[in-house]
C-alpha cells in the first residue's frame, strides 16, 4: 500500500523545473543540488540566481502570483511549453519560505498578459507597480472613510491626451511631481473624489488631473456589471499605448486593462 510519502511524491516527480516564490537564501540553498533548474520569483534577487523572474507586486491571489512567475520564465526562455514545474509558495504567512506545493503544465493557455502588463508597456514597470499601490491604497482606505472610485491612465500620455478633454482646471499643468512620492500619493487620493482621469507619463510624472476621455466605445467588451469608468479605461488602451488601472466604487476591486481586454483583478483588501 502506497504510503502519503509516496503519493505525495507524485507533485515533484519528472519535473522539469522548480520555481521558488520569494526564498531566504538557506531555503535557496536546500535545493543546490537539485537536478532540476531552480527559477526564483521574488521582489529582488536577494539569493543571486542564475534564473530569475521580478515580482513587481505581490500578488496574494496564489494564482496569479503563479501564473506571473510562469509567464516570466516563459518570456525569459526558463521554461518551454510542455514543461512541468513544481512550485513552492507561502499561501498562509509571510514568517515561512514555503507551506504549499502546486505543480503546473507550461501551455500557452497561461498567458494571461500579466507579465506583459508590466514588461511590455510603454510606461516603466516601477511607475506602473506605483500607481497600483495608490489604487490599492485607496481601495482600502477610500476617501475619509467612505468608498470611492479612480482611473489612472498610465504610458503614452500625449496620445491619450488628444483623446480626451478637461472636465476642471489641471493642479498638476505646471508642476513636475512624479507618482511614488509619498506626498503626491496623497494629492492622487485628495483628488481622487472629483471625477474624471488621472493621466501619468511613462515615465511618472503627473500629466493632468479631472481628464474626459473621449475614445470610441466600440467593440469594447467589458465583464457585465462593471460601469463607464471601465468602459473608458479599456477603450483608452484600445485606442493608445497606455494602460489603465481602475478602482471601483462600487465594489472595490482593482482592475487593469490593456490593448482593450481586462488583464488583471485585486482585491485591496486582500493586500
Amino acid at each position: 500500500m502506497a504510503t502519503l510519502r509516496d503519493s505525495l511524491g507524485g507533485l515533484v516527480d519528472d519535473i522539469d523545473g522548480l520555481f521558488l516564490f520569494t526564498p531566504s537564501a538557506a531555503y535557496y540553498d536546500q535545493f543546490a543540488d537539485a537536478d532540476v533548474d531552480r527559477v526564483v520569483i521574488a521582489a529582488e534577487n536577494s539569493v543571486d540566481a542564475d534564473a530569475f523572474v521580478e515580482l513587481p507586486l505581490d500578488f496574494d491571489n496564489v494564482r496569479d502570483r503563479i501564473r506571473f512567475g510562469i509567464e516570466g520564465a516563459m518570456e525569459h526562455e526558463f521554461v518551454t511549453e510542455g514543461d512541468s514545474v513544481a512550485c513552492t509558495v507561502s499561501m498562509f504567512g509571510d514568517d515561512v519560505d514555503a507551506d504549499s506545493v502546486v505543480r503546473v503544465r507550461v501551455d500557452e493557455s497561461i498567458r494571461s498578459g500579466i507579465y506583459d502588463l508590466f514588461t511590455d508597456s510603454r510606461a516603466e514597470p516601477g511607475v506602473i507597480r506605483d500607481v497600483f499601490e495608490v489604487a490599492i491604497d485607496l481601495g482600502k482606505k477610500g476617501q475619509k472613510g467612505k468608498p470611492v472610485g479612480a482611473l489612472f491612465v498610465v504610458g503614452d500620455a500625449g496620445k491619450v491626451m488628444n483623446k480626451s478633454r478637461p472636465l476642471s482646471y489641471n493642479p498638476f499643468e505646471k508642476s513636475h511631481v512624479h507618482v511614488g512620492d509619498p506626498i503626491v500619493n496623497v494629492m492622487l487620493k485628495e483628488f481622487s473624489r472629483l471625477d474624471g482621469a488621472f493621466i501619468v507619463s511613462d515615465a511618472g510624472k503627473i500629466v493632468s488631473a479631472y481628464r474626459y476621455l473621449e475614445p470610441s466605445a466600440e467593440g469594447v467588451d467589458i465583464p457585465k456589471g462593471l460601469g463607464a469608468r471601465h468602459m473608458a479605461g479599456g477603450a483608452i488602451t484600445r485606442d493608445t499605448n497606455a494602460i489603465a488601472i481602475v478602482l471601483s466604487e462600487s465594489d472595490g476591486m482593482v482592475r487593469a486593462f490593456k490593448g482593450g481586454d481586462l488583464i488583471l483583478e485585486i482585491d485591496p483588501e486582500e493586500y
